[in-house]
């Protein structure tokens, strides 16, 4: 890498972190703010209690994307819920008009279908919020990228004619990249370190890639419905699988260790929090989904067990027991009147 040239404020690049510039100078703020915090505790300048700045950054963005991935999780799965009880009352509208192409018989098609929704007041499209916190994390995690690789740039005074970026000037800078973890400089990559300090790099690529490979396998072994296994997804599921975990480690190698330590922190987190989705939101019909049911049908029970009340399986029994008393009844009235003819003849 040229040492006097940031090559990521020329080209197209540098005009997209231009604009990205408002989130790049909020996040040197809030690391700066959480290593003075750090200071005012006890902790040395420069050293772990800019570490502690980098994982503080993933917990405030994993905060503010929570409730936003919360809300199209719910949102998604309450779409799903609704598909479910439409899709045969859809089948019959497709099956009316299957085989007619002329444009009233489309129209018609279509506007059936918008009818069920309105009426159901369910959102085909509300499903794609699901991947709204995919795209706010990307361009944090790029903005992320553009101000770690930044700082030794800063603190050389090679950064826009000498000029700092947010919250980091020169000496802020200089700080930071005097600041080593397990060995290794923050301001390093696999490249520019040495054999110690490419085992550690190393170690941090490989946990990476296996955080990302355990949330995908998870995923695929309990989060997918047994109605949508067949030969393609179950192929493309296992490209998934190993494809993105192999594209982390060349892209890791190329990573300053400060970019490693926050993108390590940042797929712990997303890791739990996949785990949480699966049990909270698993995909009905999958493997997850049963075992939510039994959970909800045990919670139930200790909950009307300690209210007095009878349980779910004894509810039923009686509601069964009513059910048979009812018909034996309307049966026995329904002979009266037949035996009440046979009296009179």
């Amino acid at each position: 890498m040229n040492q006097d040239q940031f090559l990521l404020d020329s080209g197209f690049w540098g005009w997209l972190y231009k604009l990205l510039y408002p989130v790049e100078w909020l996040m040197t703020q809030i690391m700066a703010g959480f290593h003075r915090f750090m200071v005012m505790l006890g902790m040395n300048e420069i050293g772990f209690s800019w570490v502690m700045s980098i994982v503080f950054l993933v917990i405030v963005v994993q905060a503010c994307v929570f409730p936003l991935f919360y809300k199209s999780m719910k949102g998604m799965r309450k779409m799903q819920a609704q598909m479910a009880v439409l899709q045969p009352k859809m089948q019959r509208i497709q099956n009316k008009y299957k085989g007619k192409n002329d444009p009233a018989s489309k129209e018609a098609l279509q506007r059936e279908m918008m009818k069920l929704y309105q009426d159901n007041d369910a959102n085909p499209m509300s499903g794609c919020t699901s991947m709204l916190p995919m795209f706010v994390q990307g361009p944090v995690f790029m903005c992320m990228f553009y101000t770690l690789s930044a700082i030794p740039y800063i603190a050389r005074g090679k950064f826009r004619n000498g000029s700092g970026l947010g919250a980091f000037d020169i000496a802020t800078a200089k700080q930071f990249t005097s600041t080593n973890v397990f060995g290794v400089n923050v301001a390093e990559n696999f490249t520019t370190a040495d054999i110690h300090g490419k085992i550690i790099i190393g170690i941090f690529v490989a946990l990476m890639c296996f955080c990302l490979w355990l949330m995908q396998y998870n995923s695929m072994k309990r989060n997918m419905a047994q109605s949508a296994a067949n030969k393609q997804t179950e192929m493309m599921q296992k490209m998934m699988l190993w494809m993105f975990p192999i594209m982390y480690i060349f892209s890791g190698v190329a990573m300053p260790f400060a970019v490693l330590v926050y993108w390590l922190t940042n797929n712990i987190c997303n890791l739990l929090r996949s785990v949480w989705q699966i049990h909270v939101f698993p995909t009905p019909g999958s493997p997850a989904a049963e075992a939510k049911e039994k959970r909800d049908h045990a919670h139930e029970n200790a909950r009307r067990a300690k209210a007095g009340l009878p349980s779910l399986e004894e509810e039923e029994l009686q509601k069964a027991k009513k059910a048979a008393e009812a018909k034996e009844k309307n049966g026995f009235q329904r002979q009266q009147p037949s035996r009440k003819k046979k009296k009179k003849k």
